[in-house]
């Protein structure tokens, strides 16, 4: 195995950066990378047996642990892994690569956002020939659909992000609130209760982070974008359930009892340090993160699910995740797809990567096992956040889908929504605008808009 790696800050947490408009050049098509004839055993053992050289794009550190477990099983295989950087660098490198028909590795981690705009260009091999319907069932079912919304499968579930509300407890109890806000009512409420009596702000709402607005927008059943796969997509960003959100974080915006900071910065991270924020509504990839960010804060932080719309609801909206996907320019397709479904199958890998590169996993049997469910977390208080972050896991809509052109999508959430937070204005207004530009993209791309 040879290894290319570079370590980001964020390199765990796929989907919290907003990346900027890099598609160029793409017209709709009929997707995919083509249909091929079933995969049998008789080609895999073949396939696995001859020395092959396979590269792999990913930033997840120290995942060459992982390929180590691949290249024990298949001696013949040799894996290259390159950190080709996170987010922007990542999609251009890979996109330039594809485009100039060299340079593309075999295998690439790729958020779920984002492998629309692949399919597109039919950029991926289409991995049902391989067997890949084959694994459905093993990871929780909106993950699943993440990587196959229809008939295809595009990628193997890596990590996924289910939402949930950290929250200092100390904070909340010096405010006399001894239990976690219930319902998103009782949140506001809270909310003012906690300015008052402790000066914190009860969370902060990034006012670039698409991620985390998309993530409430998908809790509160908003369907604000939708891809067929071909030339017709759905753009309902200004929906009645999306406005109902919006509203929401304007009043408390405007009453100043949310603050509004840029997130994944150094006044965001103090922040959470220092007592500025008594919560913060985030992904299941977030526990460890504050772990390492706020670490003189431990045993203050507990963990709840998110407040619901309705009483008594239990419903969760995701942030973030990401698969790996095969290229369908790959020479050797068989071992890069043996290679994808090894690192996020096998139980060892799967495990590694969830108790040691702390991604949250979407296989159920990792999800389940004592090995992972069970660890008290002394930042939490001895809490099992594994174990609640799995069971809210559960609740996540499996009907959400992605436009083939989210780089655009996030550019301009930057520009509407993004500004309007930070001027402390109307966030339903401002999805109006949202609305229109990508309407406008959309349809200045040739595709069709519903």
């Amino acid at each position: 195995m040879k290894t290319k790696t570079r370590r980001s800050a964020l390199a765990l947490f796929g989907g919290v950066a907003s990346i900027a408009l890099i598609l160029t050049g793409c017209s709709p098509s009929t997707g995919g990378g083509g249909s091929q004839e079933a995969v049998t055993q008789d080609d895999i053992d073949a396939a696995m047996t001859t020395p092959t050289e396979l590269t792999f794009w990913t930033w997840v550190p120290d995942i060459e642990n992982e390929v180590a477990l691949f290249e024990d099983k298949y001696p013949a295989i040799d894996v290259t892994v390159e950190n080709v950087g996170q987010g922007l660098p990542h999609y251009q490198k890979l996109r330039s690569a594809i485009e100039a028909g060299e340079g593309a590795p075999d295998v690439a981690q790729l958020e779920y956002q984002y492998i629309p705009s692949f399919v597109l260009n039919e950029s991926l091999l289409d991995l049902t020939a391989h067997g890949a319907d084959d694994l459905a069932d093993d990871y929780v079912g909106w993950a699943w659909d993440q990587v196959s919304p229809g008939d295809e499968v595009w990628g193997i579930p890596q990590d996924v992000g289910p939402m949930g509300n950290l929250y200092r407890e100390d904070l909340l109890s010096q405010a006399g609130i001894t239990e976690p806000p219930a319902t998103w009512e009782e949140y506001a409420t809270a909310a003012q209760t906690v300015k008052d009596s402790t000066g914190s702000y009860i969370s902060n709402l990034g006012a670039t982070q698409a991620g985390q607005m998309i993530g409430f927008f998908w809790q509160a059943g908003a369907k604000p974008f939708g891809y067929d796969g071909q030339e017709t997509v759905t753009i309902d960003v200004n929906s009645d359930e999306a406005k109902e959100v919006a509203t929401y974080w304007t009043d408390l915006i405007q009453k100043d009892l949310v603050s509004t900071d840029v997130d994944f910065q150094d006044q965001w991270y103090q922040g959470l340090a220092s007592g500025k924020y008594a919560g913060w509504l985030t992904a299941a990839w977030g526990p460890v993160f504050l772990q390492g960010t706020a670490e003189s804060t431990s045993g203050l932080w507990r963990a709840a699910p998110l407040p619901q719309w309705e009483a008594g609801d239990n419903i969760s909206g995701n942030w973030g995740g990401s698969s790996d996907a095969v290229l369908a320019s790959s020479e050797n397709p068989i071992a890069a797809y043996e290679l994808a479904k090894f690192i996020n199958h096998d139980e060892e890998s799967a495990m590694r990567l969830a108790t040691e590169q702390f991604l949250f996993p979407p296989q159920v049997s990792v999800l389940e096992d004592p090995a992972f469910a069970d660890q008290e977390s002394e930042f939490y208080g001895g809490q099992k956040v594994n174990q609640l972050f799995a069971e809210i896991s559960d609740t996540v809509d499996t009907d959400f889908q992605w436009l083939p052109f989210m780089d655009y999508v996030y550019s301009t959430y930057e520009e509407t929504m993004g500004t309007v937070i930070a001027d402390k204005g109307d966030l339903a207004a401002a999805l109006d605008d949202w609305q229109d530009q990508l309407v406008s993209y959309a349809e200045a791309q040739g595709f069709t808009v519903e």
